[in-house]
């Protein structure tokens, strides 16, 4: 069975930094592209940061280009989002998800077979 479980969210003031972890058990990440994905309230789901199976490579939102960074720990199955000058339009809830069959090509991160609970990030003005 594969779960995903994330962490790490919480209450920050706008320019600060959270990291988001999430931890992977019954899958491996060299075989699954994996990502993260955030909705708001009352707001479309949209893809954040995805790191590719086929060759590694990393794709950003425009949003997010340049403040978050992606990146995993293959021996310990998990996976990291930190994020940097935080602005209040970052909030919501943010989920981590995997799929073999994915690439990062159009961020449909929310699309994938696999995904977590998710983790709520509120940044205050």
């Amino acid at each position: 069975e594969v779960t995903l479980v994330e962490s790490g969210g919480g209450l920050v003031q706008a320019g600060g930094s959270l990291r988001l972890s999430c931890a992977a058990s019954g899958l491996s990440f060299d075989d699954n592209t994996i990502g993260w994905f955030r909705q708001a309230p009352g707001k479309e789901r949209e893809g954040v940061a995805c790191i590719d199976s086929y060759d590694g490579s990393t794709n950003y939102a425009d949003s997010v280009k340049g403040r978050f960074t992606v990146f995993k720990d293959n021996a310990k199955k998990t996976m990291y989002l930190q994020m940097s000058s935080l602005k209040p339009e970052d909030t919501a809830r943010y989920f981590c998800a995997a799929d073999p069959d994915y690439t990062c090509l159009g961020l449909r991160i929310y699309g994938m077979d696999h995904r977590g609970e998710g983790t709520l990030v509120t940044v205050s003005s």
